[in-house]
């Protein structure tokens, strides 16, 4: 998928070489990445049929870019208004591929780097496939990421060429291959160097072999009897992982191969009035906002994102071990720093299994493990580029810590601080240059969540700040600009949220019953489960600040067990008991209050409108990404402020109004509601 508009002009050349093999190479003008746009498949039908009068032996599609084609152009979903405007467009590029498909002569994608959505399905609509052999090449149909699946045959060619059970495990999740998992699975028939691609396509053009085909049992599974009866246990799968009403796409999946199997006589109609209709539904269109959501925060990086330099990390402990591990793993050299050998071991070892379960090639993760170092002494500071606090959330520590560290770092480095919390301005006070200091706030796990929280008090110099976003960049996370505040954005956000469910379960409702009214409004997890992941101690001492900060209640019910040491998974124990990882939830919950999504989930809004309103954060839709990426808040409702346009702004705070005559003063609406529905905020 691509968000990148081609300029106007032409953007497929064609050449034939002595050998008679037709190169047909596509190259969108004032583009970074190839997408295939309505006139890029328009040029692409002219294209061919210069192609098929000219008779060569064979054809090779190639790309004037790094990559292959990112896929469609997720710019011309929103400029769709209804299916029936999306039909047609859908039907046309259903022939262009067919066209494609029925040459007379062997037709050869040679991909050079990524391939997804469209760009697969044009690879797959060819008889071979060449791809190199690239760690950064990769191949998928990533389209339920935007609420609608393959739409240019994708759901019937994927099925024929590799079987039911890997092109299902595409489409549903969403998930790339690197080229020797797609080589296994018969999506590519050859893996070759970089510098023999070229040559290796013009020999498939020229010398065809056997064409890929499904295995026999796959092939067999897509008949209709066996459709079936397997149909409804893979729709079990995917109702494990969502909800029909929340993401109707994977459904949608599903019951095409139901229906259609991988006949391409029906299915591909079938195909173009499906994702016509999904395309306009609110999900898309939600998922398509978030896409551009994530891909200006990309942006923010700036353009001279560093590709390495060194780290030097304070603080081992789950935070600030993993916060290492992570840097090293994306090229960074990285010191780690604690009071004692025995503190760093347990991080190093938690690093060395990181890597070695993301190590996609021999060797990758020794040489990662290479780049990171135990430092007791924290020699790593004179070097580092970017000095990094991960210490306990105490402000007295972490400005006595800044005041040992500053004397020895270069000019130029940043000094950041993994606070989750507490405002710079409290920490800069022991330090000489206080415009160096920035925040870093990541969010745990650190290898599963995107977003990290770049924070700039008033003192904070414009290059600091600008450095702190290109580091975030380079190791491959969401920045997000934040004004120093108590809480900042998400857990401020989250914090309300938090409680509520503490105080509802006060009132005797059930923590898995809490839990369930939170899933089924899209959250990833309920608030209980949260806390724990979270760390109940964590929720305590954030929970607390923000209180003092803001006159709302904290989360005082956990204060016991976090006392006992009950802090939540990290102990195996907190609200709910964990085993191996997992809360254990009792099998039968109650019913639920008619108000309690309410509670739950206009609390957030509410305190969204807050931070709007104070301009921690710049902007509506930068509010929206931080949540979502930083919380999982549904991405199907596109955010808390989103989620707030959709229900209307008025009806929104009459219910506001409605919770605070009921249950008290913490639901009164935010004074810059006004100001956001006349969209002046």
């Amino acid at each position: 998928m691509s968000e990148t508009s081609a300029a106007s002009g032409p953007q497929w050349s064609l050449e034939i070489d002595p050998q008679r093999v037709a190169w047909l190479c596509f190259d969108q003008p004032g583009a970074s990445a190839n997408a295939l746009s309505r006139t890029a498949m328009e040029q692409l039908a002219a294209r061919l049929d210069e192609v098929a009068a000219a008779a060569p032996r064979g054809l090779v599609i190639t790309s004037g870019k790094s990559g292959f084609i990112a896929g469609a152009d997720v710019r011309e979903f929103g400029q769709v208004a209804s299916p029936e405007e999306a039909v047609p467009f859908i039907r046309a590029a259903h022939a262009i591929l067919d066209r494609l498909e029925a040459l007379p002569f062997p037709t050869v994608a040679a991909i050079n780097g990524y391939c997804l959505g469209g760009g697969l399905e044009l690879a797959m609509a060819c008889r071979y496939r060449v791809c190199v052999d690239d760690p950064k090449a990769v191949l998928g149909l990533p389209e339920v990421m935007l609420g609608i699946h393959p739409g240019f045959g994708g759901t019937v060619r994927a099925v024929r060429l590799v079987g039911v059970t890997a092109a299902m495990d595409m489409m549903l999740t969403g998930r790339n291959l690197r080229p020797d998992k797609a080589r296994q699975l018969g999506l590519v028939d050859r893996v070759v160097p970089a510098a023999g691609l070229r040559s290796a396509a013009a020999s498939m053009a020229t010398n065809p072999g056997k064409v890929r085909r499904a295995p026999l049992g796959q092939r067999l599974l897509s008949l209709g009897p066996v459709r079936g009866l397997v149909a409804p246990k893979i729709e079990q799968q995917v109702a494990r992982r969502a909800k029909r009403e929340h993401y109707p796409a994977p459904y949608a999946i599903v019951d095409l191969w139901r229906r259609h199997g991988a006949n391409p006589r029906t299915g591909y109609e079938a195909e173009a009035q499906s994702v016509a209709r999904l395309v306009c539904t609110p999900t898309s269109r939600n998922l398509v906002r978030v896409f551009f959501l994530q891909e200006r925060m990309k942006a923010l990086g700036g353009r001279d994102v560093p590709k390495g330099g060194h780290v030097h990390v304070v603080g081992a402990g789950v935070m600030g071990g993993d916060i290492a591990a992570w840097s090293a793993q994306r090229g960074f050299t990285v010191t780690l720093q604690d009071r004692s050998t025995e503190l760093v071991v347990p991080a190093l070892e938690r690093a060395r299994a990181f890597f070695e379960k993301r190590a996609r090639v021999p060797g990758k993760a020794a040489e990662a493990m290479a780049r990171l170092a135990a430092d007791v002494e924290g020699q790593g500071v004179e070097k580092a580029d970017v000095v990094i606090e991960a210490i306990f959330e105490d402000a007295a520590a972490k400005r006595d810590l800044y005041a040992r560290l500053e004397p020895r770092m270069k000019p130029g480095a940043i000094l950041a601080s993994n606070t989750s919390s507490i405002m710079l301005e409290d920490l800069a006070g022991a330090l000489a240059d206080p415009g160096r200091l920035v925040g870093l706030h990541f969010f745990n796990p650190v290898a599963q969540m995107p977003l990290v929280e770049v924070i700039e008090s008033a003192q904070t110099r414009p290059e600091a700040r600008a450095a702190a976003l290109a580091f975030t960049r380079a190791i491959d996370k969401l920045p997000l600009p934040c004004r120093s505040a108590p809480g900042f954005l998400v857990n401020r956000i989250l914090m309300p949220y938090l409680t509520e469910a503490m105080l509802a379960a006060q009132e005797g409702v059930a923590f898995a019953t809490i839990d369930r009214v939170a899933t089924d409004f899209g959250m990833p997890m309920g608030p209980i489960e949260l806390a724990d992941t979270v760390g109940l101690d964590v929720c305590l001492h954030v929970g607390r600040i923000l209180a003092s900060a803001f006159g709302r209640p904290a989360p005082e019910a956990v204060a016991e067990l976090v006392q006992s040491g009950k802090l939540g998974r990290k102990s195996g124990g907190g609200l709910y008991e964990w085993r191996d990882g997992k809360a254990v939830k009792p099998a039968a919950i109650g019913s639920a209050p008619e108000d309690l999504e309410d509670r739950l989930m206009l609390p957030m809004v509410n305190e969204a409108i807050a931070i709007l309103r104070e301009g921690v954060v710049a902007d509506a839709d930068l509010v929206d990404a931080g949540v979502i990426f930083g919380s999982g808040f549904a991405p199907f409702r596109g955010g808390p402020l989103q989620h707030a346009r959709s229900r209307g702004p008025a009806n929104v705070v009459a219910r506001l109004r409605e919770l605070e005559a009921r249950h008290g003063a913490r639901f009164r609406p935010d004074p810059g509601w006004d100001a956001f529905a006349r969209g002046a905020l």
